[in-house]
């Protein structure tokens, strides 16, 4: 193979391929995160939720950092085009993305505890220390909802919608995304399954607005209402404990999804569902002017479908 064949692997149209860029950040995070990640393990709090938001805040500042080297270097646009560019509609997106990712999820428990497949038994506590217990769990969890956000609907998803458009780019990442969760605690088929759901959701989330606000508010009100308010099992990580009520799951696991929490079951994936049709269907879900003059990378393939 000549010097030109071989300028044809890794290049097109004088552009480095999106598969390339998509592993150029990969190769690059990892790295990054790691020594992110050890400086926050010397100063953080051992365990707790001061443990996750330094932990957190270590890979969302990697996925960042690289994600906007990245928008710089090769696309040659400003870093608020990866999609955390503060727009007039970004307040609008916060709020929204909360109650998509909640709500869902607050009428498929009550449905399983109108059917006495769950029961919230007292616990000791008083209102401050449920105050606080909901306020930490929600900074924390944003912090954790906006680094995977970063990751997985960032750069790299971004670059395989401007090659592949927006079907396949979610599906490969969305398969990435339940891969990530494939060693939590208590995981099964169906919760695999339902987190790639989850990843197909966050993915129309982020293209409906290019807006990683919207989709980190989607990410942290599903998480947030699930682990926080309701106190039930994230992924199969019971980190949190809110006071006042402790649930107790009776009903069968693949309706339940036992001690994997919600995601694990068939109300999961009928809440997952009912968010997806709000994302999509939503007509105040659009992008900003503001992101649209940034010029995402999603843009040029979007407008042209």
């Amino acid at each position: 193979m000549g010097a030109m064949g071989w300028r044809s692997v890794f290049y097109a149209d004088g552009r480095l391929r999106a598969g390339w860029r998509a592993l150029l950040y990969i190769a690059l995070f990892v790295p990054f995160a790691v020594v992110f990640a050890g400086v926050a393990a010397l100063v953080a709090p051992a365990e707790g939720l001061g443990a996750l938001a330094w932990q957190a805040g270590a890979l969302l500042t990697a996925a960042l950092l690289v994600g906007w080297l990245l928008m710089s270097r090769l696309e040659h646009r400003p870093a608020g085009a990866l999609g955390f560019a503060w727009t007039s509609h970004s307040a609008r997106e916060l709020g929204i993305g909360m109650a998509v990712g909640g709500v869902p999820l607050l009428l498929g428990v009550g449905a399983l505890a109108l059917a006495g497949w769950v029961e919230f038994r007292p616990e000791p506590g008083d209102a401050g220390s449920y105050a606080a217990s909901l306020l930490g769990a929600l900074v924390a969890l944003a912090v954790a909802a906006a680094w995977e956000e970063a990751v997985f609907r960032g750069y790299p998803f971004q670059v395989l919608v401007e090659a592949l458009g927006p079907v396949a780019a979610t599906l490969t990442m969305s398969a990435a995304f339940a891969a990530a969760h494939a060693g939590n605690p208590d995981v099964s088929v169906s919760a695999l399954v339902n987190i790639f759901l989850a990843g197909v959701l966050l993915s129309v989330a982020y293209l409906r607005t290019r807006s990683l606000w919207f989709a980190t508010a989607v990410h942290l009100g599903w998480n947030w209402t699930m682990g926080s308010v309701l106190d039930l099992p994230v992924s199969g990580l019971q980190a949190l404990d809110t006071p006042l009520y402790e649930p107790v799951i009776t009903g069968p696991s693949w309706i339940t999804g036992g001690n994997f929490g919600p995601e694990g079951g068939l109300m999961g994936a009928a809440a997952f569902a009912l968010a997806l049709v709000a994302v999509a269907r939503l007509p105040m879900l659009q992008e900003a002017p503001e992101m649209r003059a940034l010029g995402p990378l999603v843009d040029r393939r979007l407008h042209v479908a």
